[in-house]
Formats: structure tokens, sequence, C-alpha cells
């Protein structure tokens, strides 16, 4: 992982370029340019202005995130360094499956009050991916998946997988809030009680003579 100041798009454009330019890819028997690893690209965002002359700062984070297919070794013929490769992706998104499982689970039951809630164990820490991408998934966030499929009869049994694990995603249920920094949210919120006590005290001082 690598981090960097940008100042425009131009910045963002040519560091997407270089992420693109040094992931691995190699041929197999499913795929002539097959991703070897999954790639994450964030973007923080952190905007600082004044709201009715206090001070207000706010902090958003984008993942994009292009996870590298699932493969069956049998299908892509793969051996060596690529059985391996294809082992660990799957091996990953197996445990990111399992996350939005857990997920969906949490929020059905959320969903339903009057069903007793169980306890559920999310494994995030069972991969560098879920990990990384952990906010995005159950957290403070708004998620969109894109499920690439393809219509070739000889690809039934990925379609068929790929849909049934977008189907279990769109079931997690997040209820994101604006991301406040909590130093500023809380000098923003004293200053509104010092005002709200100023004007209660000039109030009390007012006395009226008959």
């Amino acid at each position: 992982l690598s981090k960097h100041l940008v100042q425009n798009y131009s910045d963002v454009e040519e560091l997407m370029d270089a992420g693109n330019i040094n992931r691995t890819t190699a041929a197999t028997g499913m795929n002539d340019v097959s991703s070897r690893s999954h790639a994450i690209f964030t973007i923080k965002f952190t905007q600082a202005k004044f709201d009715a002359e206090m001070p207000c700062e706010t902090v958003s984070k984008i993942h994009l995130v292009d996870l590298a297919g699932s493969e069956r070794a049998d299908a892509t013929g793969a051996t060596g360094v690529r059985l391996k490769e294809g082992g660990n992706i799957n091996k990953s998104l197996v445990t990111l499956g399992n996350v939005i499982s857990a997920l969906a689970d949490l929020s059905q039951d959320a969903a339903n009050p009057l069903v007793k809630k169980k306890q559920v164990f999310v494994p995030y820490r069972d991969s560098v991916l879920t990990w990384l991408l952990k906010d995005s998934l159950g957290g403070n966030s708004k998620t969109i998946m894109i499920a690439t499929i393809s219509p070739a009869d000889v690809n039934y049994g990925e379609t068929l997988s790929t849909l049934r694990y977008a189907n279990r995603a769109k079931n997690i249920i997040n209820k994101p809030t604006i991301n406040e920094d909590a130093n500023v949210k809380l000098i923003r919120e004293l200053r509104a009680e010092i005002a709200r006590l100023k004007t209660l005290l000039a109030q009390g001082n007012q006395v009226e003579f008959f």
C-alpha cells in the first residue's frame, strides 16, 4: 500500500494508471489477461469550512475495488505459481463472502425487531481485503457492487456463483451519516452551548420596573 497527496483529478488519474500498470496479470485457460490480485484505490477527501461562523470539517472516503475473479483450477489449467495465486484469490473471496453473509444476517435481524437477535461474528480480520474494506461493507457507508458475468454456457457455474454473491450483498443495509471531525464537532457544540447560555443569562438579567 502507498499513500499520495493529490491536488487535482489529473494527479488521481496518473496514480490510477500507475496502479493498473503495476498490477500483476497473466494468461490462464479461462482468461488471456487474468488479474492475479485484487486492486483497491482509495480516495480520502477532507473538507474544511465555516458554517454559520463555526468551523466544520467533514471527512469522506471512496474505495474503488476491482476484485480478481474466482477460479476453478481444472478450468484454468493453472500450475505452480499461478495455481497458488488462484488459491489465494479464492480464499480471500470466500472470506469476503462470509463477511457479506454475516452482515446480511445482521441487517435482516435489525429490520425485524420481533425476531430474537442472534450473535453474529463478522470475520473482517480473516483477510487483508476484508480488513481494508471494513468501513465500506458494514460501516458508515454506501456501497455499490457491480457483478461481471458471462453469457457463455461454459461459464454457467461462475455466473451463477457471482449472481448469488451479489444477491447476498444487496441484503446488507447500512445507515450512513456525515463524518465530522470529532474535535471540530466538539468545538462547534461548545460554542453553540456558550451562545445559548449567554442568551439565557442576558434574559435573566433583564429587570422590569413599573
